[in-house]
């Protein structure tokens, strides 16, 4: 399968869906159109009463699509996915497929589960939409690899499509870079890694080692702070839920692409000054998604968010930062 330049990234990732099912000999073409780019977690949305809101679902997707990231993933931890009821997360399942419909973005969905038949439910629920890949956490209740492992192939039974391995926030066992590699070798499907579990860089040069086969693309996700290193070291973009500056993420990854590394410097700079609000200021990203017309209420599961007049300067203050960066 030729790579053609004309072809949209949709038509692209329609492709190496397909390729996944081809004997491994017939996998390196496809690998060189793996997935790339700023892909955001999106934030889930409440109305006043603690209802989602999946209009304003819909919404983030399309102030996404304006921003001009690469594509977008739900629901994840940041997405507050463990307080979400099955039924609300087939339903946005639906919401952002519907929402994405016509748009040039890239649409992962999560389908993690404590245990295998839980996820095997979600998975369903996905592939009748026809995503353009799934994402899935390890099962919480695995006990051995064997066991994660097993959850995997079941996954990739259901689907043909990429599917991400996250290698933190399940059971207390390390996903090893060889039990990485082994998993994509078995699973062409398992070649996407969103890699946050102990050494982060060092496992991710570990891991570029086995690309473009069998793993074939290598996300970062260590709450962002480490992502302009990972583009310096080559890997292929992050996925974290940073939706309240999608435009920023998606001028970040620009600037990368065409080796402006002294802007590329100067923007990352100022979305760090907005980035460690998080652990000053809980709820800033729902502030900013309010502020950016995305959002109607700052509602959380999580807590109830206020902001003073104090906590309001200075999320003002470093958000004028990013207003040069900023297109949506």
């Amino acid at each position: 399968m030729a790579f053609t330049a004309g072809l949209t990234r949709r038509q692209l990732l329609t492709a190496m869906a397909t390729a996944a099912t081809l004997p491994a000999s017939s996998l390196a073409a496809a690998n060189a159109n793996r997935i790339r780019g700023a892909l955001m977690i999106l934030t889930t949305p409440y109305t006043d009463s603690g209802e989602v809101d999946y209009e304003d679902l819909a919404r983030e997707v399309a102030f996404l699509d304006r921003c001009g990231v690469q594509g977008m993933v739900w629901p994840q931890n940041s997405s507050e996915q463990r307080y979400l009821s099955k039924a609300e997360r087939i339903r946005g399942f639906d919401v952002l497929a519907e929402a994405n419909r016509g748009r040039d973005m890239v649409l992962i969905l999560g389908v993690q589960a404590d245990d295998q038949a839980a996820m095997l439910d979600y998975a369903r629920a996905a592939e009748a939409l026809s995503p353009d890949g799934m994402i899935a956490i390890p099962p919480t209740t695995a006990a051995s690899l064997a066991e994660i492992h097993d959850y995997y192939a079941a996954l990739c039974e259901i689907t043909a499509r990429p599917v991400f391995v996250q290698t933190s926030g399940g059971p207390d066992i390390e996903l090893t870079i060889e039990f990485l590699v082994q998993l994509a070798n078995d699973l062409p499907q398992c070649g996407y890694i969103k890699e946050e579990y102990g050494n982060v860089h060092e496992r991710m040069l570990a891991l570029s080692a086995y690309r473009p086969e069998p793993i074939r693309s290598i996300f970062g996700a260590t709450l962002r702070q480490g992502w302009l290193y990972e583009m310096r070291l080559g890997t292929d973009g992050v996925m974290t839920g940073g939706a309240m500056c999608g435009d920023v993420y998606a001028r970040l990854w620009q600037l990368h692409n065409e080796g402006r590394q002294e802007e590329l410097r100067d923007c990352y700079s100022a979305l760090l000054l907005m980035q460690n609000l998080d652990n000053l200021i809980p709820g800033v990203r729902l502030y900013v998604l309010q502020q950016r017309g995305v959002f109607k209420t700052t509602k959380s599961r999580r807590g109830d968010y206020r902001f003073t007049s104090q906590q309001i300067a200075e999320i003002d203050y470093r958000l004028a930062a990013l207003r040069p960066w900023m297109t949506a």
